[in-house]
């Protein structure tokens, strides 16, 4: 049978092949020291599993493994895995990622300041304006596309999750675990677990922190109640007709579309629709001025011909009333003239004819003759 072929090098041409060569004596040493270290430490472990003859040492053994790891976590091959995952490009772009999602949650809160520009009444607005103006108009997309992804899950969980019944079993979880605690350590060790746990002082929220939240929940409250008296008295004509489409639109929707599906539109459509439109702003721009002129181009006409009506409608007025005005002039004038001239006014046919014979005389009625008494 022949052989099987192979190859002999020759380790004097290539030195660094050679384990012997001084260049490499370091290096090769320090790997087959650790390697040798990590044997010896597996060997010595099992030797204390395989023969039982010798007498079980829990620190000795507890030692050898914590060799063991240590030779491991300190091998070239086990830094430079670490070296790789904590300093390569995967680990730099999340450490990136994450720097500019932390500065743009904290340019979101540091924009929380009272807007210049108050409202048509003069009054000032919250500083929830310029937050929640900053936050939809995805000046910092990051921090607004969380922001979104954090409203659909509540939706979500709100919709398949009973969370009020998982905060009710959570709290008599913890009650029934804190109460079997503390009888148990009172039956079996005289002072009960939970007791021992109780801190020497409750905890209680500052009155400063408590202010703060105050104000802050008065600001946001005043928030909406301000844009909706904005939105209904047409301070912004457009967002006047958004919303009026909205509650239109829901109106219908609402009989076919649950809650949840409901609130889960709206919510896209409050984040998006900003979107789209800084997306899209000049071409819908464009069209928003092209729509205005012609509403107000539609409006001139209307004017227009509503005054030329309307100026016609004058004219036959006051032609009517000046007709009017002369007949009553001249009957006013004739009813004048003859109460001035009574005799011309008076005919000789008003009055009747005068009698012409004298009027009968009336028949004497006879004397009465006085009866003499008895």
């Amino acid at each position: 049978m022949s052989e099987a072929p192979h190859i002999e090098l020759n380790t004097s041409d290539y030195p660094d092949l050679d384990p012997s060569a001084p260049s490499n004596a370091d290096s090769y040493t320090n790997g087959h020291s650790n390697i040798q270290n990590t044997k010896d430490s597996i060997l010595s472990s099992e030797s204390y599993l395989h023969f039982p003859h010798h007498p079980f040492s829990f620190s000795d053994n507890h030692a050898a493994a914590q060799s063991a790891m240590e030779t491991i976590q300190n091998h070239p091959v086990t830094q430079n895995m670490k070296d790789t995952v904590n300093n390569g490009p995967v680990a730099q772009n999340v450490k990136a990622e994450t720097a500019k999602t932390k500065s743009e949650f904290v340019d979101l809160a540091n924009s929380r300041t009272t807007p210049d520009q108050p409202a048509a009444t003069g009054q000032p607005l919250t500083h929830y304006h310029s937050m929640f103006y900053r936050l939809l108009s995805w000046k910092n997309p990051r921090a607004t596309a969380i922001s979104f992804a954090i409203s659909v899950a509540f939706i979500f969980a709100a919709r398949y999750l009973n969370i009020l019944r998982y905060i009710f079993k959570g709290l008599y979880v913890l009650l029934g675990l804190t109460a079997s605690a503390e009888i148990a350590g009172k039956a079996v060790f005289g002072n009960g677990f939970t007791s021992q746990m109780r801190p020497r002082k409750y905890f209680v929220i500052p009155k400063a922190s408590l202010e703060r939240l105050l104000d802050d929940v008065e600001q946001l409250i005043n928030f909406f109640v301000i844009e909706f008296q904005r939105v209904v008295f047409a301070e912004n004509v457009y967002v006047t007709i958004a919303a009026f489409m909205s509650a239109f639109i829901s109106y219908y929707l609402i009989k076919f579309v649950p809650l949840w599906g409901l609130s889960l539109i709206s919510i896209s459509i409050i984040y998006l629709a900003p979107l789209v439109y800084l997306q899209n702003k000049e071409l819908i721009d464009a069209q928003i001025q092209q729509t205005s002129d012609m509403v107000t181009q539609q409006a001139t006409q209307f004017k227009d011909l509503a005054a030329q009506h309307t100026g016609n409608t004058v004219k036959t007025f006051q032609n009517y009333a000046g007709e009017y005005t002369s007949k009553a002039q001249d009957m006013i004038g004739n009813a004048r003239r003859r109460s001035m001239s009574p005799e011309a006014s008076i005919k000789k046919s008003d009055f009747p004819d005068a009698p012409k014979r004298e009027p009968a005389a009336a028949p004497s009625s006879p004397t009465p003759v006085a009866e003499t008494a008895i």
